[in-house]
């Protein structure tokens, strides 16, 4: 039995900072079930970073209640190449929306962490209770800083100034409206979209970063989303709450799996030169799960849906002829 709702969404204007990206337009999707008044701002009408502009506009359109998903992201290369945008950006980002949440009067507030804000050796699966236990991974240690700074914001204006704001900590995302991007993309789309071109082009091979053996779980977007609303009606803490499935794989378990589902029957070639992060990432769901909240989607469906949506509006852009599969 789940645990009882405490705030509703009905009659509400509801607020999703980055509704563009994965966690916000997969937002969107779950809110657009409930009874309330969906709000969003393009980046030419509302620049995050700028506390001013973010003021402004609260104050001119009045949301009720926020989901913070805006975020510079990306993959290792990402943080590597570009480690003062997503420490800067996140961090101005984080900083104007909760504080005009807070000035604005907003009801409710959910800020999407992020499962890297756990040490790098942290027992595994990682319990809430790790955070700042131990040093972080390098790689993408600007991004982690960031979101820990988030999490620390939630939990300073839930307890100077009363507010109901809550703090989740997805496990790696993926899911339809992911970046396919070579540079920027995380792990399950960089493979999908590697594997799919080598299977077009007839390559005998593809290279996996790393050495395969770093083990990762992940979690369709529009689950977390679901878990999102369901914490927003029942649970009020700034204690934070891990969102994910509590299973895991090793990236070479992962390519072997996006093979499949791709029909790709190449070789899956590792290359250890390159980093392999975390060596284990999986959150402890036992907070979450408690409250009555479990991940529906299995893993190899989810993976199934993202390459369909991939071929129609990512390999389709390039080809018309793949959007038909």
């Amino acid at each position: 039995m789940s645990a009882p709702r405490l705030f509703s969404h009905r009659g509400r204007r509801v607020f999703v900072a980055g509704h563009r990206g994965l966690a916000g337009a997969a937002l969107l999707r779950r809110l657009a079930r409930e009874d309330c008044t969906l709000l969003t701002a393009d980046h030419a009408e509302l620049d995050l970073t700028r506390q001013e502009q973010v003021e402004r506009w609260f104050a001119r359109n009045r949301p009720e209640v926020v989901y913070l998903a805006a975020a510079t992201a990306g993959g290792i290369h990402a943080n590597h190449e570009r480690p003062a945008d997503f420490i800067y950006d996140n961090l101005a980002i984080q900083t104007a929306v909760i504080r005009a949440a807070h000035l604005g009067g907003v009801a409710k507030l959910c800020f999407l962490g992020s499962s890297c804000i756990y040490p790098r050796l942290a027992p595994q699966p990682m319990r809430e209770e790790a955070l700042l236990t131990g040093p972080l991974d390098p790689h993408n240690i600007w991004y982690a800083v960031a979101k820990i700074a988030g999490l620390m914001l939630v939990d300073g204006f839930a307890r100077q100034h009363g507010c109901d704001f809550i703090s989740v900590m997805p496990a790696n995302l993926y899911g339809p409206g992911d970046k396919f991007t070579p540079q920027n993309s995380h792990v399950v789309a960089a493979l999908i979209d590697r594997i799919h071109r080598a299977r077009e082009a007839g390559l005998p091979r593809v290279e996996i970063w790393g050495t395969g053996s770093a083990r990762r779980e992940f979690l369709h977007c529009d689950d977390m989303a679901d878990a999102c609303v369901f914490l927003m009606e029942r649970y009020s803490s700034p204690e934070i709450v891990n969102i994910g499935t509590g299973q895991d794989s090793t990236i070479l378990e992962l390519a072997r799996t996006i093979a499949g589902v791709i029909g790709f029957h190449g070789a899956l070639v590792c290359d250890p030169t390159r980093p392999d992060g975390m060596p284990r990432k999986v959150v402890d769901v036992s907070r979450l799960g408690a409250l009555g909240w479990h991940a529906p989607t299995r893993f190899r469906d989810g993976l199934a849906q993202t390459y369909a949506w991939y071929l129609e509006h990512v390999a389709g852009a390039r080809d018309p002829s793949l959007a038909r599969g």
